[in-house]
């Protein structure tokens, strides 16, 4: 899949959701949702993210950000 840089996608091999930011090689360089160290993904594992999993993004990054916010560390 050539998904373009900041679409939201799902790495099936990983069962995680992220970002993706490039691609390099035959890969596609993914950053998590709620930041983090960036993977590399098999392309043929990648596809664009379902309504649902769009939403089970932004509770992680709200999670994510409330955690930062308030000092915590995130999980």
């Amino acid at each position: 899949m050539e998904a373009p840089v900041g679409t939201l996608v799902i790495d099936t091999a990983r069962d995680r959701l992220g970002y993706v930011m490039g691609h390099e090689g035959p890969c596609v360089q993914l950053r998590p949702v709620a930041g983090g160290r960036e993977w590399d993904a098999d392309p043929a594992h990648v596809r664009r993210a379902t309504d649902e999993e769009r939403l089970r993004a932004v509770a992680e990054r709200t999670r994510a950000m409330n955690s930062f916010s308030s000092g915590s560390i995130f999980p």
